[in-house]
């Protein structure tokens, strides 16, 4: 069983959620777990510019980046972006307009797809964001996952997390950790997206 754990992020703060969630999906018995960005489309002169977002590069070094391949033989898939005016960002919604191969084929159908998103404010379009990728999944016949509120910390939450996703605020200088909270929720999101995974798989 794959699970694909799709991201991009430019200060790192995505990539822990990512990491959680990935750590999420790992759990789930029989699991097969990636964890892959999309391509790059700021230029590298840019990001040597900006020291936060040289050190995030640098701390995701390892990271590949994905194929439609990978995204076409996953079970399920998980979407994190940061949040550029309550939207996906455009490195994200680059890779995924280039998924018509995959959708005339019906190759996403059926599979589970979860949300995780960053944003610099609380009010910053978390739950915007997290829809939008959520439309082009919709789009390819995946199967929406968000988080339930048997999930408590839904209830005392004070930045990040949402039933339609996990999410975190990163402050305006984009320096801002993932809260435990924030954390638990993307390990939570990842574990269900698998768990349902398994189940349609067998």
């Amino acid at each position: 069983m794959k699970i694909l754990v799709l991201y991009y992020s430019m200060y790192g703060n995505v990539f822990k959620l990512a990491q959680a969630v990935a750590e999420g999906a790992k759990k789930v018995e029989g699991s097969e777990v990636s964890l892959k960005t999309v391509p790059e489309l700021v230029a590298e002169d840019i990001i040597e510019k900006s020291p936060g977002a040289k050190k995030a590069k640098e701390q995701q070094e390892d990271i590949p980046v994905a194929t439609l391949d990978d995204l076409g033989d996953a079970d399920g898939v998980i979407f994190g972006s940061p949040t550029r005016f309550g939207n996906m960002c455009a490195q994200l919604r680059q890779f995924l307009d280039q998924t018509g191969e995959l959708w005339q084929k019906g190759a996403l159908i059926g599979k589970p797809a979860g949300f995780f998103c960053s944003t610099s404010t609380v009010h910053g379009g978390q739950e915007t964001t997290l829809v939008s990728m959520m439309l082009t999944a919709i789009h390819h016949g995946m199967l929406v996952v968000g988080i339930p509120y048997s999930e408590q910390r839904l209830l005392t939450t004070k930045g990040g997390g949402s039933p339609y996703g996990a999410s975190s605020v990163s402050g305006m200088m984009s320096d801002q950790l993932p809260t435990e909270d924030d954390l638990e929720l993307a390990f939570a999101l990842g574990k269900r997206v698998a768990e349902i995974a398994k189940k349609l798989k067998s």
